[in-house]
This record gives structure tokens, sequence and C-alpha cells, in this order.
């Protein structure tokens, strides 16, 4: 009976990390895809141009911290000059930005 118990709840957390996942790849496709690009190189004619930083780098991963990742999708990132450089996403809840960070965290090679 205890395994049983113990199997459901694994199915059930894995489940939800699955979904999880998946909206935060939606996320992406919709508010990063354009400049990161679909592997997160930053490869795009917009993230050439804004020098965005190369998630599939596991420098850049293992310097990148969760809450600073949240914080910039949420709130943007401006240069040293101050001027806007990634608008923060609209509207995003915490979850939703944690979602979308665990998916950027999939990039690292």
């Amino acid at each position: 009976m205890k395994k049983l118990i113990m199997l459901s709840i694994a199915a059930v957390a894995l489940a939800a990390w699955s979904a999880s996942a998946a909206d935060g790849k939606a996320l992406y496709e919709q508010s990063c895809l354009k400049c990161h690009g679909a592997d997160g190189k930053g490869d795009t004619t917009m993230g050439k141009k804004l020098a965005v930083k190369d998630y599939s780098s596991a420098a850049v991963q293992d310097a990148l911290k969760d809450d600073a990742a949240v914080k910039a999708i949420k709130e943007g990132v401006k240069d040293k000059d101050g001027k806007t450089v990634m608008r923060g996403t609209d509207g995003i809840s915490d979850a939703d930005a944690k979602a979308l960070v665990a998916y950027m965290r999939t990039f690292k090679k």
C-alpha cells in the first residue's frame, strides 16, 4: 500500500513538473524566442543587435541565479547607461517566471 501511495505521489509530481515545463516553453516561445532564439544561443537578428547572452553556455547558466533571472523577466533589463535592453514581461506571475527560467535551464550544454 505504501508503495502505491508513493508511486501515486511521484506520478502527480511528475505531471505537475511536466505541465510547468510545457508552460515555460510556451511562454519562452511567446516572449523570448525573437531575441534569444529557439536554442537560447541568441543567434537571431535582434539577439545579435542587443548582444544577448548565450543561454546554452554552461558558464552563462552557472553565473545566472534564478532569482535574478525572474527579476529580469518581470522587470526587464537596462544597460549601464540606463537604456532598456529588454522589456519586462507584463502581467507574468512569479510561478510563470520560474517556469520560464526552468525552461531556459534546459538549454545548458
